[in-house]
């Protein structure tokens, strides 16, 4: 009976550490230096200086970064998902 917990335990810490790789390995490429956005995180932004979209034309969610000055005079950049509508619509 303990070798059959110890079994079904193993496995399942296996196929968790498997999913966590496999979200990982999804996660876009981003520049270095580039913050990537969480919900709740505090940007100190005086300028922005750009934002740009992976797909413009795209219909769902997309990469989105956007570069700024922060209070300080330094450009940072952060990268976040937004919802596209561009292609939303046949004409």
């Amino acid at each position: 009976m303990n070798f059959n917990i110890f079994a079904r335990a193993t496995l399942f810490a296996v196929l968790s550490f498997g999913a966590i790789a496999a979200q990982a390995s999804t996660m876009p490429m981003d520049d270095t230096g580039v913050m990537q956005y969480r919900y709740g995180d505090h940007l100190d932004v005086k300028k922005v200086l750009s934002i740009q979209d992976d797909q413009s034309n795209a219909c769902g969610l997309v990469n989105t970064r956007m570069d700024y000055l922060d209070s300080k005079g330094q450009q940072q950049s952060v990268q976040y998902r937004t919802y596209a509508t561009g292609g939303c619509h046949e004409n």
